[in-house]
């Protein structure tokens, strides 16, 4: 691995932007396509995010780095407690904010509280987002670039779509011009510093959220214990993972009938692994019950979730 040059560009900048707004607004989506590779899972589901994930752009005069962090919203566990906290002690770090907002939905009281809050922050630029605009009409797309205009007194107001890549460039320029001058954070190619680990069960995890009901996601929880290559096969890597669930009834859910579920989550996860470490992966996946882990101190601290 290589080491942040020492004699950036003149007028290089490089610095921290995040992206904020309510789940499924298409936060994780958008910074995977401006970092140009998956670094973030993302799903459909609501709760996908749940650590602030970084994923870096490298440019000839400028390095910039995203946080994606999990949407806001009102907590009704202790786990969405500890992620809200997340969400807010980051915004408070970061360069510049990008509120995304999709084009094909009114804005709504979530989004108006959201605009308030980011509005008391201070220190950060605030950009507004229009998200998926691949799915709009062009009168949808205006319809929501002038409410969203009034909504806040924004830095700047940038529509894009993440699938085309509608205006990426032009939201990669706009962000890196809220960020100060200075030298590169990360060695140049690196684009996350999230532990391998990591990515391998958030993967696992993407591959679960697809095919639940609606009620699961957020009792799910992944946990990569081992992960080693083996030690007579060079391009073979073993994984071990627990995937835990609050009750013994879930359990059952993500097994399927005669463990199909969890035999084309495995496959599927697999795949996912094997492109993220350029290796053949063996994953033995084990499925355990951690009773409303969401709720117990103890329990969150085990599976990752501090204070």
């Amino acid at each position: 691995m290589g080491t942040p040059s020492s004699r950036p560009p003149a007028e290089f900048r490089s610095g921290f932007a995040c992206f904020a707004g309510r789940p499924n607004v298409g936060k994780s989506t958008l910074m995977n396509a401006l970092v140009g590779t998956k670094v973030a899972i993302t799903s459909s589901r609501p709760q996908t995010t749940r650590r602030a994930i970084r994923g870096i752009v490298h440019r000839p005069d400028a390095q910039l780095v995203i946080v994606d962090t999990p949407g806001l919203h009102r907590p009704r566990t202790l786990l969405g407690e500890r992620l809200d906290s997340l969400v807010r002690s980051t915004l408070t770090e970061v360069d510049v904010i990008g509120f995304c907002l999709p084009a094909t939905e009114r804005i709504g009281p979530g989004d108006k509280y959201l605009a308030g809050e980011l509005a008391s922050i201070g220190k950060a630029s605030v950009i507004a987002i229009v998200t998926k605009t691949d799915q709009a009409s062009r009168e949808q797309v205006a319809a929501q670039l002038v409410a969203v205009s009034e909504l806040g007194d924004w830095a700047e107001v940038v529509p894009v779509s993440a699938v085309d890549g509608f205006q990426l460039d032009v939201l990669t320029d706009v962000l890196i011009g809220h960020l100060p001058p200075g030298r590169p954070l990360y060695p140049d190619g690196e684009l996350t510093d999230e532990p391998e680990q990591q990515l391998a069960a958030e993967l696992i995890r993407e591959a679960i959220l697809e095919g639940v009901r609606d009620e699961l996601p957020h009792s799910i929880a992944v946990v990569v214990e081992e992960m080693t290559p083996r030690a007579d096969r060079e391009d073979l890597v073993d994984v071990h993972a627990v995937m835990y669930v609050e009750r013994q009834s879930q359990k059952a859910i993500v097994l399927g009938a005669h463990g199909a579920r969890l035999k084309e989550v495995g496959t599927v996860a697999r795949h996912q692994i094997e492109a993220l470490l350029g290796r053949r992966v063996y994953l033995d996946l084990r499925i355990k019950v951690a009773k409303n882990w969401q709720r117990d101190p103890r329990q969150l601290r085990r599976l990752g979730f501090y204070d």
